[in-house]
């Protein structure tokens, strides 16, 4: 598994022979999972450099994706040192120029502890709305440890509806019973009751949501964890506008008859179980990383 905290290739290993190549393991009462594993460095500051190489991994990925927006949208990690803080991009820097080096570390007051913005050398300021969302939801859920805030596309377009998605497919099921809608939307959130609104919504178990009129949120144990996601949710807003725009009043899908074939909540269930756990969500962050870490050389580690 690819090192988070080296620009190294990684050294090819010699496969063991006559073993499964399966990504899964069948237990002994007979129930088939998956072998994933999230590498958490077991020292405070190996894993302060694991999750801060993941979030500026995540800004390149999503700018690659379209989803930077000038000055908009965040992403916060919590410190695993000092817990009460936590790291978040600087102020009107684009996603595709954010490094480690870059990002901000402040508490829970908002007041600067670390970070000086390596491409200006300037003390940049984090975005007060950010700060107001992430701080509230780092405070409310010890659990979370990550959470990403864009202005992408189509969770932008799907959030005008103020609804949760259905269980189209595979991938929708990724948010079974882990997705919530925010409908209170107060404009920016420059006051404090705006990002305690926001965590309310969130509640106490679900780690993603939908805020109408604004975009999504997700959020994690890692940044790997939020930022897939994240990409996932958008993707499954996209699946929704085209299954909804298929069959509107006066399409050709409405005048044929064609109906949501929904997934059902028992099979909604064991899906979300085997593809959207923690280390499912790592997993499927691994690859996007991996690639940008070779497309860019690793030039945001440092």
């Amino acid at each position: 598994m690819l090192s988070y905290v080296s620009k190294d290739r990684a050294k090819p290993v010699t496969p063991a022979l006559n073993t499964s190549a399966l990504n899964t393991e069948t237990s002994d009462n007979g129930e088939v999972n998956r072998l994933h594993h999230i590498p958490r460095p077991t020292d405070k500051e190996d894993e302060r450099e694991w999750l801060l190489a993941q979030m500026a991994g995540a800004f390149r990925i999503f700018a690659k994706m379209g989803f930077a927006d000038g000055s908009s949208g965040h992403i916060s990690v919590r410190d695993p040192i000092e817990p009460h803080t936590f790291w978040i991009n600087p102020y009107g820097v684009h996603f595709g120029l954010l490094t480690i080096s870059d990002m901000v570390r402040v508490d829970e007051q908002g007041n600067r502890v670390s970070g000086v913005t390596k491409i200006t050398g300037e003390l940049r300021p984090v975005n007060t709305a950010g700060f107001i969302i992430h701080s509230a939801i780092h405070q409310r859920r010890p659990d979370i440890h990550a959470v990403c805030h864009m202005h992408s596309p189509y969770g932008r377009a799907w959030s005008t509806f103020g609804r949760g998605i259905d269980m189209l497919n595979q991938d929708s099921c990724m948010f079974y019973d882990d997705l919530s809608v925010y409908r209170a939307f107060g404009g920016v959130a420059f006051a404090k009751e705006e990002g305690q609104l926001i965590a309310d919504a969130l509640g106490p178990k679900h780690k993603n949501l939908i805020m109408q009129n604004h975009g999504l949120l997700t959020a994690g144990g890692t940044v790997a964890e939020a930022a897939a996601f994240f990409i996932a949710l958008e993707r499954a807003c996209q699946t929704q506008l085209l299954v909804q725009s298929a069959i509107a009043p006066g399409s050709i899908g409405a005048s044929e008859g064609m109906l949501k074939a929904l997934v059902d909540d028992e099979v909604a269930y064991y899906t979300k179980q085997k593809t959207g756990s923690p280390e499912a969500m790592y997993m499927q962050f691994e690859p996007e990383y991996e690639l940008i870490v070779e497309e860019t050389r690793g030039d945001f580690l440092d």
